[in-house]
């Protein structure tokens, strides 16, 4: 759960300078290239618009030192991804009046509201989902992290962070923390684990039926992608607790097929341009659209790019172990996901040069919508 990438924003003008080759290559002959150069286990990519897939494709392998190939079938963890996600479940409870954007985030926590720093009293849940709510980045997931029910850890934690504020409410300032406070209101509000409420209340109605938390595979079995170090290496262990601790969900602990999240963008490209989708079209407006003078909605990065024909959403994710980022481009109805199962710096870069190669890939060969 690292920084968003960075895209060329030129990208739109350069398409005429590549050939439209998807008739005679694949979208794997596209990106088997860029894992090459950049010396990854795998790569998988989608490019999809507003009535879903376009093409789809995953090159490489399991694990570095094998021969098992990933699929297209595979599972991907999401990273911080995952907080477009929770973002929108929060929308669930917007569009049914349980919730407010402007809700004050104390009053989900009165236990505390008379220890709680003056500047901390008047901060809203949209400056929570906005990073701007003077949060800490991160807390000592790990200490944290006790036994007893997720929902009282998560509670616990938001109360640390609320009493804890590293800056000035109203800067913005990217901080996992913001998001497992979204985690702990919905909690309060659903009476729920956020894991159930996010399936109930999005995953299944979107179909997503591969979506699950934490870590990929059986341990000690090569049944997805293994988890790799930013050196290549594979990790000594795979399986669920491969990944950051439980406490984080909200802020980044999903894993899914290519296909399965390709569900959740189409939607968000529908709501997007105001076509029918799961919500009503206000509550993407709000996601997607850039608070004050921050170029972030809620859960998403918004950033103006030729190619996109305006505004760009991105957001990128890492548990350091894997990578993931995603790009729509409402006004044009299109976007692209990128996924593999290696973390690091040089992978940020990877994963922007596939997305790039499908940006211009699919504006070579399909008209933009003007």
């Amino acid at each position: 759960m690292r920084s968003l990438t960075a895209l060329a924003c030129m990208a739109y003008f350069l398409a005429p300078l590549f050939p439209a080759d998807g008739a005679e290559d694949s979208l794997a002959s596209v990106l088997d290239p860029i894992r090459l150069k950049y010396n990854l286990p795998s790569l998988a990519g989608t490019i999809f618009t507003t009535d879903g897939v376009v093409e789809m494709a995953a090159v490489g392998v399991r694990k570095v030192g094998t021969t098992i190939p990933v699929t297209t079938h595979d599972l991907w963890h999401l990273g911080s991804d995952t907080k477009m996600m929770t973002a929108m479940l929060a929308g669930t409870f917007v569009a049914q009046k349980k919730l407010s954007w402007d809700a004050k985030v104390i009053s989900f926590f009165p236990e505390i509201a008379d220890r709680v720093p003056a500047a901390m009293r008047n901060v809203t849940l949209a400056q929570v989902l906005g990073h701007q709510a003077g949060l800490k980045g991160n807390l000592d997931w790990h200490l944290l992290a006790k036994d007893g029910p997720l929902l009282r850890q998560r509670s616990e934690a938001a109360e640390l962070a609320l009493l804890t504020p590293a800056y000035p409410p109203g800067n913005y300032h990217y901080a996992n923390t913001d998001y497992v406070v979204v985690g702990a209101i919905l909690e309060k509000i659903g009476g729920k684990p956020w894991e159930d409420l996010i399936c109930e209340r999005l995953f299944k109605p979107l179909k997503m039926d591969s979506v699950g938390f934490g870590g990929l595979g059986t341990l000690g079995q090569l049944d997805q992608p293994w988890p790799h170090l930013p050196t290549g290496l594979p990790l000594s262990s795979n399986g669920p607790e491969a990944d950051n601790p439980e406490i984080m969900g909200p802020a980044g602990t999903v894993h899914c097929t290519m296909k399965d999240w390709t569900r959740f963008l189409t939607d968000q490209l529908r709501g997007g341009a105001e076509l029918p989708a799961l919500l009503p079209v206000p509550i993407y407006q709000a996601m997607q659209s850039p608070t004050q003078r921050i170029a972030y909605g809620y859960g998403w990065s918004v950033v103006n790019r030729p190619w996109a024909g305006g505004n760009a959403l991105t957001h990128a994710g890492s548990n350091t172990l894997n990578f993931a980022v995603c790009w729509l481009a409402p006004a044009r109805h299109f976007g692209v996901l990128v996924c593999t199962n290696q973390g690091g710096d040089a992978v940020r870069k990877a994963c922007d040069d596939a997305a790039n190669a499908m940006i211009l890939r699919y504006l070579a060969t399909v008209k933009p919508q003007p």
